[in-house]
């Protein structure tokens, strides 16, 4: 039986929780990081295809301002 004083890296090994509050990903692995791929991807994209994105944005910004005018 172990005292109260048992150090933190035995409770995180034990848990499978880092002290931020993450867990470890046990034995399913790592979770993608799907916000950051999507951010990269986008990037990417744009630094190859300005045009694309510019008209896309300028689209974008277009219906939602028809759309959401204040009158």
């Amino acid at each position: 039986m172990q005292g109260s004083n048992t150090p933190v890296s035995q409770i995180e090994a034990a848990s499978g929780v880092t002290p931020e509050g993450h867990r470890d990903g046990g034995s399913i692995g790592a979770q993608p990081d799907f916000f950051g791929d999507a951010t990269a991807f986008l990037r990417e994209y744009s630094r190859s295809r300005p045009e694309v994105v510019a008209l896309w944005a300028f689209g974008i910004g277009f219906v939602l301002g028809w759309k959401l005018k204040p009158w």
